[in-house]
């Protein structure tokens, strides 16, 4: 039996006898435990993140201070986070380092951030009634956060949500993904215990999602940031229309291959832009089109490449491909695929779950829109391959979705890399890269189902503020 990791409430570790065994979606064994926040943890949460907006600030070079050693400790830690995401979400242990690395980023961005928020100055004396008058609008926080974070990136995404904040000076409540509180928990122990930020800034709840809806409704949350999929996402948007909801939601990432591409290339990128965390993530490559002239050479390539990947243990150094977070989730997955195949897609690799219950990486060959497994988000080491005869043919079917994450092109004619930049209605668009890609520093986010604002700590920071004019009289001034 695993020792109990508390939960963090102000000052407080708290513990319940109602506990959470959180166990390996590979094999099943226990990797910890975590209690079962109620209402009223979320409750006492909330009342200490309160006291911290109510009480002395926090200045932006202590903010800054903190968020700098939180980049240095977490990369000193990296491995240690990195099992423990392996651990606890089955991501493949190369792939889990990189998710740790990638928050030491989003830490270190986060603390620039808190140094350099400003506000600006209004030309007052712009129009007659503006004389002897000097305008600013200050940034200020816009209170406490509620913030609730996916299983997919339980270290990087838990980083994004709290570093920006603390950037802008916000308290936080977060409730981590019931599958993967670990790394959560960790993160915030490292932050308060080694980073020195002070109690009740940072707040941990481990509970359900029907219970998490008190933190949505509480009326002492001004914002609350949430990273999932669009139907929670867009219920939470709908149930508190009064507060500032900021959502970073699913997409069913589509790349169009164009024959003047390096496309040998774009077919090894996307083999682990697919499968990457076996596909668990909402930019993973899903719909490939791909130009009539190079469709059976860029199969056989991307065919060869799902192939090798090694299918196995996260532990090992060796795996690429592991199991989805639940067995559930194997079961819709490999349910999509056996549905297309039965309308006439081709399973060219892959399709069946192995004896170890992971669902081999798999490719179909001439899918149709209206499979599911191209008009809904999969969240699986899956890719469909449709073929098309002109570029415009591909930009509408890319452009065919009710998400509009990231979307990306392969080709070497600027003109037609112009034109899809034009084209393309998603958050983000990629030329000649897949668009899996991301830094962390960058504008992230999606339009229509796939949300309704941007990430990066610079992007998320200002969303977490208020302006505020504040309008200086002096006859002094012209």
């Amino acid at each position: 039996m695993t020792d109990l990791t508390p939960m963090r409430i102000g000052a407080d570790l708290v513990t319940t006898d109602d506990v959470s065994v959180v166990k390996s979606p590979y094999d099943g064994h226990e990797v910890g435990r975590v209690p079962v926040g109620t209402e009223a943890h979320i409750d006492a949460a909330v009342a200490a993140a309160v006291a911290r907006r109510d009480g002395e600030p926090l200045p932006a070079w202590r903010r800054a201070e903190v968020l700098d050693r939180a980049a240095v400790r977490l990369g000193e830690r990296a491995e240690e986070f990195a099992r423990r995401v392996a651990g606890e979400s089955a991501k493949p242990i190369r792939t889990a380092r990189v998710e740790v690395a990638r928050a030491v980023d989003t830490f270190r961005f986060s603390a620039a951030v808190a140094r350099t928020l400003t506000g600006e100055t209004i030309p007052m004396d712009a129009s007659s009634a503006g004389a002897h008058k000097l305008g600013l609008v200050l940034r200020v926080p816009v209170g406490v956060v509620g913030a609730i974070s996916p299983f997919n990136f339980p270290v990087n995404l838990v980083a994004h949500k709290i570093g920006p904040a603390i950037a802008a000076g916000c308290p936080v409540v977060l409730k981590p993904a019931s599958a993967t509180p670990l790394s959560a928990l960790a993160l915030a122990q490292m932050l308060v215990d080694d980073c020195g930020l002070p109690d009740g800034w940072l707040n941990v709840v481990t509970c359900s999602g029907a219970t998490a809806n008190r933190l949505v409704e509480h009326p002492d949350v001004a914002m609350v940031t949430f990273t999932g999929s669009p139907a929670v996402g867009w219920g939470i948007r709908q149930r508190v229309p009064h507060k500032r909801v900021s959502l970073e939601l699913g997409n069913n990432a589509p790349v169009i291959v164009e024959p003047s591409a390096d496309w040998e290339a774009a077919a090894d990128k996307i083999a682990v832009a697919g499968t990457s965390f076996a596909g668990q993530s909402c930019i993973s490559v899903q719909r490939v089109y791909v130009h009539r002239s190079i469709a059976e050479g860029f199969l056989a390539r991307l065919g060869e490449a799902f192939s090798k990947l090694v299918v196995g243990d996260p532990y090992d150094d060796a795996t690429d491909v592991s199991a989805l977070i639940d067995r559930g989730e194997t079961d819709r997955v490999k349910s999509w695929i056996d549905e297309a195949a039965h309308a006439g897609a081709r399973v060219l690799v892959g399709g069946t779950v192995g004896d170890d219950g992971v669902l081999r990486p798999t490719v179909l060959a001439d899918v149709e829109p209206d499979m599911e497994v191209c008009r809904t988000e999969v969240f699986g080491p899956l890719v469909g391959v449709q073929a098309y005869d002109d570029v415009a043919d591909a930009l509408r079917l890319a452009n065919d979705t009710r998400y509009g994450l990231q979307a990306g092109i392969f080709t070497a004619d600027l003109d037609t890399a112009l034109l899809a930049a034009r084209t393309l209605d998603f958050g983000g668009v990629t030329v000649n890269e897949v668009p899996t890609w991301r830094a962390d520093q960058m504008p992230y986010g999606g339009v229509r189902d796939s949300g309704n604002t941007r990430e990066g700590p610079a992007y998320a920071a200002r969303e977490m503020t208020e302006e505020r004019l504040v309008v200086l009289h002096s006859p002094s001034l012209p």
